[in-house]
């Protein structure tokens, strides 16, 4: 990989094949959907190819040469996610096919073991369905109830309420560090401290934050953290779940087959140590170790410089959209936000919209974001998002205000 020890935009384009090529009609992409995913640095794509071509193997099964390679590389990669956030052994990071994956494990193994009737899990109005699902067909099994934390009138976690809502009965608190609609993000160790008060365990989705707002899970208290390679720059088809050793040993598994076996019998089974316990099957291999490049690019990058200009890139799209007649913004103020401008522009249904920017190369999305209940709550059926990653450009910004001056005029709303 090149060095970036003086990054620029440039030299971080560079990185990315993707973005060297023009889209099927000669434009050059304008890629703003990071927040559903991020293209692959070249780093990434070298290693998942590195792993096919010289040495793959099923993990952890065989002691032949690409076999122990295969392992060696998992276990450099569990280090390296280990390193990332804080965490204090790499025996805590499990390998799942995503944050979805990881937050019905939890759901399911995790508040299987401790609810009962009666008992609360306490969730936001700014959860993405894959941290609001699970836990309702958890609810519905165990007689536990789902809560939910406001959003203020600035559109923020509303810090005084979660402080009302949380109580004895409290055993669970599962919310998402930024909303992947509004940016809006949440003290991520006075909620940790706020729960562990009433004896509940608290979950991070991290997700969307991990890379805006890098975690550390020791100092923040953190329980259980999830997160998804694919939003960081990684493969897709590999996340992690993170929980302290403690609870992991609590925890019973959640799928059954093999590698997560002590001893099989007749009639019962005996479980190996996390994390090996809750990987049952055959590991994503490639996606995992592919991983780890990943993240040796964004920490090389430094996340200081990730967040500067990223947040350049949403002061300038912010005052900018907020010139459009007839546009609106959901979210709280930029200073209180990640990289994220969702929007609405009266008298433009948001698919329409979407498709008259694409004619411009410039890829957003739009719909409710697989947050309904939080679209319901910002009266809208749906929005237009656009979300920056490291390698977008102030010009790019400018591109996405032009496009949608233009949609204005073929709309004929201007």
């Amino acid at each position: 990989m090149a060095s970036l020890s003086l990054p620029t935009v440039e030299s971080i384009r560079e990185q990315f094949p993707i973005l060297q090529h023009p889209d099927s009609h000669g434009r050059d992409v304008v890629y703003l959907d990071n927040g559903a995913s991020t293209q692959k640095p070249q780093c990434v794509i070298d290693k998942e190819v590195e792993v096919y071509t010289k040495y793959y193997a099923n993990a952890y099964r065989g002691v032949y040469e690409f076999g122990q390679r295969i392992d060696d590389e998992l276990e450099l990669s569990r280090e390296s996610v280990r390193d990332l956030i804080g965490a204090e052994s790499k025996e805590e990071i499990i390998f799942t096919a995503g944050t979805t994956m990881s937050l019905n494990l939890l759901a399911y193994a995790w508040g299987s073991h401790v609810l009962e009737p009666g008992d609360e899990i306490i969730l936001s109005r700014m959860e993405h369905h894959a941290n609001i699902v699970p836990w309702q067909l958890i609810a519905q099994k165990t007689g536990a109830t789902i809560r939910y934390v406001p959003l203020d009138d600035q559109y923020r976690f509303d810090e005084q309420a979660f402080e009302q809502i949380l109580n004895s009965r409290t055993k669970i608190v599962s919310l998402t560090g930024m909303s992947n609609v509004l940016g809006a993000t949440i003290p991520v160790s006075q909620v940790a401290e706020a729960a562990h008060s009433v004896g509940a365990v608290f979950i991070l989705d991290a997700a969307q934050s991990v890379l805006h707002q890098p975690a550390d899970v020791m100092k923040q208290g953190v329980d259980f953290l999830a997160f998804s390679g694919h939003k960081i720059y990684g493969p897709s088809g590999v996340g992690v779940l993170y929980g302290k050793q403690e609870l992991l040993e609590q925890m019973p598994p959640f799928l059954g087959g093999g590698h997560m076996i002590d001893q099989v019998f007749d009639d019962h089974s005996t479980w190996a140590a996390a994390p090996a316990k809750f990987e049952a099957g055959t590991l994503p291999i490639a996606q995992a170790i592919a991983l780890r490049p990943a993240i040796e690019f964004i920490k090389e990058i430094d996340f200081d410089w990730i967040e500067k200009h990223e947040k350049k890139l949403l002061i300038r799209a912010t005052e900018q959209l907020q010139e459009i007649p007839g546009l609106k913004i959901y979210g709280p103020d930029v200073s209180e936000k990640g990289a994220i401008v969702s929007f609405t522009l009266e008298g433009a249904h948001p698919q329409d919209l979407a498709f008259l920017l694409n004619r411009h190369g410039v890829c957003v999305r739009h719909g409710h974001h697989c947050a309904m209940p939080l679209h319901e709550i910002l009266g809208v059926s749906a929005t237009v998002r656009a979300s920056f990653g490291l390698y977008n450009t102030v010009e790019e910004v400018d591109k996405l205000t032009e496009a949608i001056h233009q949609a204005r005029k073929k709309l004929r709303l201007a």
